[in-house]
């Protein structure tokens, strides 16, 4: 090979490298361009990125000029309307919080509380899909749950669903509010303290799956009227949650309404003196199959309501225990 062909056949060898390093270049910039979708995202309920603002014009038409027939709940925080919005392919839930509560936090960065909560996503809570805020409005968008049907509905209500609401039903529903209160405290990012953790914040949807609401929504109540009844227990961190769970559970057991905490103070020592036939809720009954399952779920109920609030268990530990109560209880 002469000279010649030495410096050509060097030219080509050239031209191949420099052709193959601008074709990994080129590969790689085009795979950062497309990242991988987690499974999480395909979960998501929303067809748009959760967080999103909305109009007053747009919520108010979406749900027929706030219409009484489109109310289908009704709380502390607001009054809750089934929503159509073009941008969702499914019904949307509209909670429109109650004017006395926007007066009384009227600089309070409201969107930016909102973006936050709406980063959370978990089957057993509900999704924030967007707000609207305007004066003396203040509106969270959230994913649609069946009919708005919360845990206290379906224990308390005079019906036949109450009846029918049997005790592997209820480990379904105690096991996924666990899980949804141990995503809150401990995966979620920034970290959810719930704050006011009662049946009314359970929703139950037509599978009978349970899903938080209203989570870290304390910052609209003001302190002095935010009582310290019931499920809520002076201040606000995971161990008030936990006591909040453990209220909620004795409710599931006994089917009676807490009472502002009367529940407590009545369930502690049946539970202690193992005086089930007492305790338990009279409408169904307990299948010797099932029955250890039960007075084990008792036995977490009184540990979550514990006056030491360091001896209390972490929702996490609570979690591991109600899902095995759910597998064999299934």
């Amino acid at each position: 090979m002469d000279k010649s062909e030495k410096i050509a056949y060097a030219s080509v060898l050239s031209l191949l490298s420099l052709s193959l390093l601008l074709l990994i270049i080129f590969l790689f910039l085009l795979c950062r361009k497309k990242p991988n979708r987690s499974d999480d995202e395909y979960l998501l309920p929303e067809t748009k990125p959760a967080g999103l603002s909305y109009s007053l014009t747009e919520l108010d038409s979406a749900t027929d000029g706030f219409n009484q027939r489109r109310i289908i709940g009704s709380g502390r925080l607001g009054t809750v309307y089934a929503a159509i919005i073009p941008d969702h392919k499914n019904l949307v839930a509209v909670k429109r919080i109650h004017p006395g509560l926007v007066l009384s936090k009227p600089g309070f960065g409201f969107s930016t509380v909102i973006k936050s909560l709406s980063s959370s996503h978990h089957p057993n809570v509900v999704s924030i899909l967007g707000f609207s805020e305007a004066p003396g409005e203040r509106i969270v968008v959230t994913e649609f749950v069946g009919e708005g049907k919360n845990l206290s509905d379906h224990l308390h209500e005079e019906s036949a669903t109450a009846v029918e609401f049997g005790w592997k039903t209820r480990f379904k529903i105690a096991a996924g509010a666990a899980r949804g209160l141990e995503y809150l405290h401990e995966i979620a990012n920034p970290r959810i303290v719930h704050g006011r953790f009662t049946s009314s914040n359970v929703l139950v949807d037509e599978k009978s799956t349970a899903k938080i609401c209203d989570y870290g929504f304390g910052f609209l109540i003001p302190i002095e009227k935010s009582g310290v009844f019931g499920n809520i227990e002076e201040g606000y961190c995971k161990e008030s949650d936990v006591y909040g769970y453990g209220v909620v559970l004795m409710e599931i057991l006994s089917g009676r309404r807490s009472e502002n905490g009367l529940i407590v103070k009545w369930a502690t020592p049946l539970i202690k003196e193992q005086r089930f036939a007492e305790f338990l809720d009279p409408r169904i009954v307990v299948q010797s199959e099932i029955k250890s399952l039960v007075i084990r779920l008792a036995k977490v109920a009184l540990a979550c309501v514990g006056n030491s609030r360091r001896s209390r268990p972490s929702i996490s530990e609570v979690a591991a225990i109600l899902n095995s109560l759910e597998r064999e209880g299934g």
